[in-house]
């Protein structure tokens, strides 16, 4: 047997090569699965099976890809209600690859149809690994609360009878979960390993080691962060089968002209750069959220789900284009215009106004915080963080709900907006900026730092 791991940033998932005999499995594999396939191809490896672990709540399945591009068969939970043709899969239904013997054992939890794989070589009667997908995850468990309170003890309650089973595995047996360290889908923060054992989970996961299910419900259920609003959508974008892109769109260059005209029809701008160079000078009403690993669920939690979006992009274009777009497809966004050719400099050259707002470090705002200056401090992490410590007198609304929020800060006042290190402020800054407020962006750095650097100081005064 041999295995290859692919690692999502910002989803924090992973997906799996297994391969045996020139044969090949993908497991849990994201839309963009044309990166998985090069691998294959290059290996020339037969691709013949997709195996899912569970409807997926948190990233389109490249199920459907991957089997239009290889004509692999897609295994998936039976339960798991999928409209498009498959090998509907049981416990103890079983496909084969070369030498290898992989077989599904239900552990519903993470979601009521949850299948996990267990992996045989040769005639062996004990498994050498198990795809875990979300339910025995490295040093956590997949969550049971994204399909509503109203399931959630139930689904707590099979998630504890899965973890159990499991634990009864051989130590040696190798564990492969499709959650981990990033993921909004753990039930508590997971180790940054990737993979793990029976063995070593049986020594270090809290969650093996609570043993009485009523306190693993209250433990399980606690303490939970928020997860992105484009969750929502997922699963029946899943079970339905999302459209066939056969490849990653290409993103058509826009004039300022034709900029303008969007805006005049609702589509968002979605602004890419850098929080200090969007603060100088940005196109009134657009967004900030600056690429990185994370860009796509940010715009998957501030914008109505699968938005019509412009792009406005850091240099160099290309290689900002590319993974602004395979992110955003991952998330089930495909409406994606384009992006503003010549970028911020191309429409001040076209004579059109732009906004700006100033930004500040932590030592600003311990200054303006000590002396007594009349201004609002926006806290915009999350509910456990400032649970955690948090700045006095500041006000509170996370970042995925201040869309909807907004009537609660206050208009008469310059508004200051922090986070942990600046990146979910520069996007909270840049909604208030679109609504009309005054705003001061805390750029780098954050609340953190202003507790250990700032509030002792207060206390002294």
């Amino acid at each position: 047997m041999e295995l290859e791991l692919f690692v999502t940033p910002g989803l924090g998932d992973n997906s799996y090569l297994i391969t045996s005999g020139g044969e090949a499995v993908l497991v849990d594999p994201q839309r963009d699965a044309w990166r998985f396939l090069a691998v294959a191809q290059e290996r020339k490896l037969r691709v013949r099976y997709v195996l899912e672990t569970h409807v997926h709540n948190d990233y389109i399945s490249g199920a459907l890809e991957t089997r239009s591009a290889t004509g692999a068969e897609i295994a998936a939970p039976a339960k798991g209600g999928y409209e498009f043709p498959h090998r509907p899969m049981a416990e103890g239904d079983e496909v084969l690859i070369g030498a290898l013997r992989i077989v599904a054992i239900e552990t519903p939890g993470h979601t009521p149809e949850h299948t996990s794989w267990l992996v045989y070589e040769d005639s062996t009667q004990e498994p050498v690994a198990i795809f875990t997908g979300g339910s025995l995850i490295v040093a956590s468990a997949g969550r049971t609360d994204l399909l509503g309170p109203e399931m959630a003890e139930e689904l707590t309650r099979a998630q504890y009878r899965t973890l159990r089973r499991l634990a009864t595995l051989p130590p040696h047996v190798q564990v492969l979960p499709t959650h981990g360290a990033g993921s909004f889908c753990t039930a508590i923060v997971p180790a940054m390993s990737r993979v793990t054992t029976i063995a070593a989970e049986l020594m270090h996961n809290p969650m093996l080691a609570v043993r009485d299910e009523e306190e693993f419900i209250r433990r399980h259920l606690s303490g939970l962060l928020a997860y992105p609003a484009y969750y929502a959508h997922m699963a029946a974008i899943n079970r339905t089968g999302p459209k066939i892109l056969g490849r990653l769109p290409e993103l058509r260059a826009l004039s300022a002209d034709e900029v303008a005209k969007l805006t005049e029809s609702g589509v968002w701008i979605v602004d890419a750069r850098d929080r200090k160079a969007f603060a100088q000078a940005h196109i009134p009403g657009s967004l900030n959220i600056e690429i990185d690993s994370t860009f796509g669920i940010y715009v998957g939690w501030v914008t109505p789900f699968n938005s019509r979006l412009i792009l406005i992009l850091p240099e160099p274009i290309k290689e900002s284009s590319r993974e602004a777009v395979v992110q955003l497809i991952r998330i089930g966004y495909e409406q994606i215009d384009g992006y503003l050719d010549g970028g911020v400099d191309a429409w001040i050259s076209s004579g059109r106004p732009v906004s700006s707002y100033p930004t500040a470090g932590v030592d600003d705002l311990c200054k303006a915080y000590l002396s007594g200056q009349p201004f609002r401090l926006l806290d915009v992490r999350q509910n456990a963080e400032w649970e955690s410590g948090h700045i006095p007198d500041s006000l509170h609304i996370f970042i995925g709900e201040l869309t909807v929020r907004l009537q609660e800060v206050p208009k008469d006042k310059q508004v200051w907006v922090a986070c942990a290190s600046g990146y979910r402020a520069s996007i909270a800054a840049s909604l208030l900026d679109r609504a009309g407020i005054p705003v001061r962006l805390v750029a780098q750095g954050g609340v953190p730092e202003w507790l250990a650097r700032c509030y002792p100081q207060r206390s002294s005064v």
